[in-house]
């Protein structure tokens, strides 16, 4: 560890914290531990968006505060189990700490003072370990671990007293190949926290209190945590929370404005191209946006030149330029942790699907699907043939110029293709019910190349 630990106290308490501290009854801080997790995610909102974050409960207490945490910043939850190695003659002092998959961490010193030997360790670690195992077994009841290698670890307790677990928590992430840790807790002594600054990178409480008996004295509800609730919390978690947030993108030289949206259980994500003239807040793609979210897919919309690019008006017809900003917004996506194993399909309108079918081009088998809606597909020209993904092209009727292009960029497509023409419909599909139609045939084709059958 560095040494370069930061703390995040009470000292930062908002006014919504302070207003929900008067009317306690003395002493208490939380009505329970639900509401000491939510009031704890509030102090841990930096983390939201952490690559590979996942956040971890100490069974049992600490798991509905960190099952709150998690929900709040949308990270996996899972529990991380560890158990205290004693000094054969003294138990209570602890020479050590295990968790699963056979990490072991010892503290030398104390070992050597003790002068317990490497056999009198291994009987205590197969005695703990038998219990370490029958109560991850229980907790998880048949799901698949969280790995914590390569992760940002975010380890939440009820409260802290002595210490002594956070820190075995601490210690056995680190080991587990954890490569930054964040221990955070509703309440924690000031003693306390200057104890863990040893084992965490960041320390996170909603309040460090000088006066400290006990964590049950800073809670209404203190009741004990039941292994059924435990099962429950991790059982909730499964299910990721929804994201509707604005983001921004490394493109490399620029960062470009976007916004996501991933319903829960996203099956997939279309990522919207615009037109000339136009940005991610574009109506007609928010609208399609809307209609691909209710359908289970998950879409991100975002801007393709910055304010100041947008000002030379050649770079809105340089397809090449676009392409390329459309690649790196993929390979962002592909970064995603929420977006993990997600196919990827393109969505373009206007000249935002010459440079949807030429990204589609350069990146082969990576694009699942394309649609165009009322496209410049001829943008694309010396790349159509390139195009591997299944193509749909929507076009308006009355959108006589360019039906004759998507006629004409169809006999030159390769790959799986096909045109829709719909009736009464002019460029914009401004018409009534015509985006509908738009929005209704791009969701079927996404949900059939994109999807699972």
């Amino acid at each position: 560890m560095d040494g370069g630990t930061e703390r995040h106290d009470a000292d930062d308490a908002d006014d919504a914290d302070d207003a929900v501290l008067r009317g306690r009854r003395r002493g208490s801080l939380f009505t329970d531990r639900r509401d000491a997790g939510r009031r704890l995610a509030r102090r841990l909102a930096h983390l939201a968006g952490t690559p590979d974050l996942v956040v971890v409960g100490l069974p049992r207490g600490g798991v509905p505060v960190a099952a709150e945490v998690a929900r709040v910043l949308g990270a996996p939850l899972d529990v991380i189990v560890v158990r205290k190695l004693g000094v054969p003659f003294q138990p209570e002092l602890g020479m050590g700490a295990i968790g699963e998959d056979g990490v072991r961490v010892l503290n030398d010193e104390v070992v050597r003072l003790a002068g317990v030997r490497e056999a009198e360790i291994a009987r205590v670690e197969a005695r703990e370990r038998i219990e370490l195992e029958r109560r991850a077994t229980r907790f998880r009841a048949g799901r698949a671990r969280v790995p914590l290698a390569g992760r940002t670890v975010l380890i939440v307790d009820d409260g802290v007293a002595t210490g002594s677990t956070a820190r075995a928590a601490c210690l056995v992430a680190r080991a587990e190949g954890a490569v930054r840790v964040v221990l955070a807790a509703p309440v924690a002594p000031t003693e306390g926290v200057a104890r863990l600054g040893d084992v965490a990178d960041e320390l996170v409480a909603v309040a460090t209190p000088e006066s400290f008996a006990a964590i049950g004295q800073f809670y209404d509800d203190f009741s004990q945590t039941s292994d059924e609730e435990v099962i429950a919390c991790l059982a909730g978690a499964t299910r990721p929370a929804p994201i509707d947030a604005d983001v921004e993108i490394d493109a490399g030289r620029v960062r470009l404005g976007g916004h996501l949206q991933v319903p829960p259980d996203a099956t997939a994500i279309v990522v919207f191209v615009h037109g000339s003239g136009s940005s991610r807040h574009s109506p007609r793609n928010r609208f399609v946006a809307s209609v691909l979210a209710d359908a289970g897919l998950a879409t991100l919309l975002f801007d393709l030149l910055t304010p100041e690019e947008e000002r030379d008006r050649s770079n809105v017809f340089d397809i090449e330029l676009l392409a390329s900003r459309l690649q790196a917004v993929h390979r962002w996506v592909r970064a995603r942790p929420e977006l993990a194993g997600l196919r990827v399909g393109y969505f373009g309108a206007s000249t935002g699907a010459g440079a949807a079918l030429w990204g589609a081009a350069e990146l082969g088998d990576e694009v699942g699907a394309v649609v165009s809606r009322g496209g410049r597909p001829d943008l694309a020209g010396p790349r159509l043939g390139d195009v591997r993904a299944p193509t749909l092209l929507v076009v308006g009727a009355l959108d006589h110029v360019v039906v004759g292009l998507h006629e004409d960029a169809l006999r030159r497509l390769r790959c799986e293709r096909s045109l829709e023409v719909v009736p009464g419909a002019t460029h914009l599909f401004e018409e009534p019910g015509t985006l509908r139609t738009a929005a209704e045939l791009a969701r079927g084709w996404f949900l059939a190349h994109l999807t699972p059958s």
